[in-house]
């Protein structure tokens, strides 16, 4: 795929969640921290998730940009392992429950609207991230990944992983949102 049709594609991703978001702002937060049960998430416990991820992957990604050293090429190819990665983060029909590691998991924690501020900020900084990377090489620089150090995924990939995986929080938290009205 051509790198600036690629990055336009995850530039309007990443606008469309923020204007999900937007809802959020007039809600209270008893709205906002309100749980189906135990076992599932409130809207600002999956937010602290995406900011608590976001905190690692936009560091990463703002490193990789900072340190590239090749110009970017017309075309960004995925890896293997990242396009799974990424595809693994898309929301569907189904949405299945995937496993968070403890260090991400939200629950119990005392949530305001700080946390959809910070997301918001995070965001606008994904999009400043994704404006940089125009002329970088999308697949030869390589972020690391949380799960492990010693895993890299291409830029290009990063880029996806995180977006996608914004996407699928911010449908988890209008759901939960929805079910209190």
């Amino acid at each position: 795929m051509k790198s600036e049709v690629f990055l336009a594609d995850l530039v309007e991703m990443t606008q469309d969640i923020l204007t999900r978001t937007e809802k959020f702002l007039d809600l209270s937060e008893e709205a906002l921290n309100f749980k189906q049960d135990k076992d599932k998430w409130s809207a600002l416990e999956c937010l602290k998730h995406l900011n608590i991820c976001g905190a690692f992957y936009i560091a990463e990604i703002r490193n990789s940009i900072q340190k590239s050293k090749r110009s970017g090429e017309t075309q960004f190819r995925s890896g293997w392992f990242g396009n799974f990665f990424a595809k693994s983060m898309l929301p569907d029909e189904k949405m299945k429950k995937v496993k968070t590691f403890k260090s991400m998991n939200p629950v119990k924690s005392k949530l305001d609207k700080s946390v959809l501020e910070e997301f918001r900020n995070q965001q606008n900084s994904l999009l400043e991230l994704l404006e940089q990377a125009n002329g970088v090489s999308l697949t030869a620089n390589k972020t690391g990944i949380y799960v492990s150090k010693w895993i890299r995924i291409r830029l290009g990939d990063s880029f996806r992983v995180v977006i996608y995986h914004n996407l699928r929080h911010i449908i988890q938290a209008e759901r939960a949102i929805r079910k209190t009205n």
